[in-house]
């Protein structure tokens, strides 16, 4: 027999990412959906182009058992995996350009309470292999009165 699905709900999606000091914020609504022990959570995510023009990437985020998943589609297309003390391969694609991948996750929690998530990592990212950048990341997923 198989699990029962949840029903979506609304969420209010905070993603914070710093980077060498430099620090980004995206606010987003949002909806999750419950599949066993995995949390699923969908938000847009608006941005602007070099020409000015409006882009838009739909955002995955998978959560649950140890791991981390972050897909992007639309704009941007992305994968990325997160898992403590484990590097995982990914890429990056955009009218611009495209690479491999492949994310080292130090330290990685994430907390479930009731129908909300928190969860912060830190990763160092490698393009071809070669060493990128250090991040760390906050996550806070709430769900929203309906």
């Amino acid at each position: 027999m198989s699990e029962p699905q949840s029903r979506p709900y609304p969420v209010a999606v905070l993603l914070e990412s710093v980077r060498d000091g430099q620090r980004s914020v995206i606010r987003a609504s949002g909806e999750a959906v419950e599949r066993g022990t995995q949390l699923y959570v969908r938000f847009e995510e608006k941005s602007e182009g070099p020409r000015g023009e409006s882009l838009s990437v739909r955002t995955t985020i998978k959560a649950g058992q140890g791991e981390l998943k972050l897909i992007r589609h639309g704009a941007v297309e992305s994968k990325q995996t997160f898992r403590e003390g484990a590097s995982q391969p990914g890429f990056y694609r955009s009218p611009y350009t495209q690479f491999n991948l492949s994310t080292e996750t130090g330290q990685l929690e994430m907390v479930r309470s009731g129908r909300s998530l928190q969860a912060s990592w830190t990763y160092e990212l490698y393009v071809y292999g070669e060493a990128s950048g250090s991040f760390a990341i906050s996550l806070d997923i709430q769900e929203e009165p309906k």
